[in-house]
């Protein structure tokens, strides 16, 4: 029997909640907006390449450095973020976490300064901690800021509260990423920004310094734009019932875990969860490296890349808003992983010379205009699908777990649902990075990523698709 513990509000007796002021919930919303330049601008499409081509000078070698340090990143995330989790559901005021969690995050970006060209080993080894820690403040600060959210607004409104987060962070990714790619990151072959435009300041190209503003620049973005955060989202200790004060966040981790069984559909779904979530944030955070070694991109490509991808990704959230609504969130989330994975193949489909796994095409040649060789538009196409499904497939599981969870144990699914999507983060940037350097091929090592799309398919097969209204 399952021994796992009901909601807190519904256990003790507590008043509804009764909405925030419109301040706090534009200061909480703002999180994301805060937050995202550095998925965007780090993790995704701007320093990653960069770090792997120049600053290591090895694209395959790169790879695997920036790979292992993110498996360790996931490693310790897994780890923390549950027991982070369950501490903060009622142990006590978020925000005095947020807060070092927010400068460890300033701190670990601030670092990447350091990304010089040809750095050395101890320089490359501080910059790769300097990663890890940013990785690590930025998950667990979201932590805590989400366990902040069910005080802000009554049960009805948390998917509108939620979902306007979402879309706010796509925005605030796009608009850093044009930002920086239009007014201080430059082409070293033109001196010009990357979206063509003279840099509003002048800065080194030998030594690159715009390329390693990025880390710098997000910190300065995420301290700006959290500030109304600090002084207007309440923080509002919520009641528990005196059982769960005596329990441990390790015990209650456990007894959420221990009753899995009871309810298979949500098992096989966490666990489907665990492995293609895994293997869509490996398509993101590897793609950039990959492109930027077969075609040689710069800054301008990624710059245009990351645009791109960002657009569409806006698209495919409104688009599988309304697909998840008509035809069931499971079906979404099976398509869009199928497509998913045609995209993922086809970009693994492009080398130098060929497209389609065999299709020649004409090289890219040296200073020609972005995006301007067949190989090129291929790759773009493909990875353009990825973007367009990639948001369905997150916003899609939100749902799904909403419909599949117990009523009165709703809270607690959402607390594993968090742990599910970190606790396998390391496995795909770990097979990544070893199968790269056993066989030296950035292909064979990208390639991993189809496992775990695989994988995730085949669990939610087991998964039965039940509507809201018969939960």
């Amino acid at each position: 029997m399952s021994t796992m513990v009901a909601p807190a509000a519904a256990t003790a007796g507590t008043a509804p909640v009764k909405q925030a002021p419109m301040r706090a919930l534009v200061s909480w919303v703002l999180f994301d907006w805060a937050a995202q330049p550095y998925y965007t601008l780090v993790l995704t499409f701007l320093f990653a390449p960069y770090f792997a081509t120049v600053v290591v000078g090895d694209a395959a070698r790169g790879q695997t450095l920036w790979g292992y340090a993110a498996a360790a990143a996931g490693v310790m995330i897994a780890i923390g973020s549950p027991l982070l989790g369950a501490m903060a559901d009622g142990r006590g005021r978020r925000k005095p976490w947020i807060a070092l969690f927010s400068l460890l995050l300033v701190a670990g970006l601030a670092t990447l300064w350091l990304a010089t060209p040809g750095a050395g080993t101890g320089t490359i080894a501080i910059i790769l901690a300097g990663f890890i820690v940013a990785t690590l403040a930025a998950e667990f600060t979201q932590v805590f800021t989400n366990a902040i959210m069910p005080g802000l607004v009554p049960p009805e409104k948390l998917g509108r509260l939620s979902g306007t987060g979402w879309a706010v962070g796509y925005t605030g990714g796009l608009v850093s990423l044009a930002l920086v790619a239009g007014l201080i990151v430059t082409d070293p072959a033109t001196g010009k920004t990357i979206l063509g435009f003279e840099p509003v300041v002048k800065l080194d190209l030998a030594s690159r310094e715009g390329d390693r503003l990025v880390g710098p620049m997000a910190a300065v973005w995420f301290a700006l734009f959290m500030i109304p955060f600090f002084l207007f989202v309440p923080d509002v200790r919520p009641a528990i019932s005196a059982n769960a004060a005596r329990r441990t966040p390790l015990a209650e981790l456990w007894d959420t875990i221990r009753g899995l069984p009871a309810h298979p559909d949500m098992l096989y779904f966490l666990l489907a969860r665990m492995l293609y979530t895994d293997g869509l944030s490996a398509i993101f955070a590897f793609g950039g490296i990959y492109g930027a070694a077969v075609f040689g991109w710069q800054a301008m490509e990624l710059g245009l890349f990351g645009i791109v991808l960002t657009v569409t990704g806006i698209v495919g959230a409104l688009a599988g808003g309304v697909l998840d609504d008509r035809i069931g969130a499971r079906t979404v989330i099976l398509v869009a992983l199928l497509i998913l994975l045609v995209g993922a193949l086809g970009i693994l489909s492009v080398d130098k010379t060929h497209v389609l796994f065999g299709l020649e095409v004409t090289p890219k040649e040296a200073g020609s205009s972005p995006f301007s060789s067949a190989g090129e538009r291929v790759f773009l196409a493909f990875a353009m699908v990825i973007g367009i499904v990639a948001a369905p497939v997150q916003a899609a599981s939100r749902s799904l777990l909403a419909r599949l969870a117990p009523p009165d144990k709703i809270t607690q699914f959402f607390g594993l649902f968090a742990f599910s999507g970190k606790v396998t983060a390391f496995m795909a940037p770990f097979m990544i990075a070893t199968v790269t350097a056993a066989t030296g091929n950035q292909r064979a090592g990208m390639g991993a990523i189809a496992v775990f799309l695989i994988a995730g398919m085949a669990l939610m097969l087991k998964v039965h698709d039940r509507p809201a209204a018969h939960r």
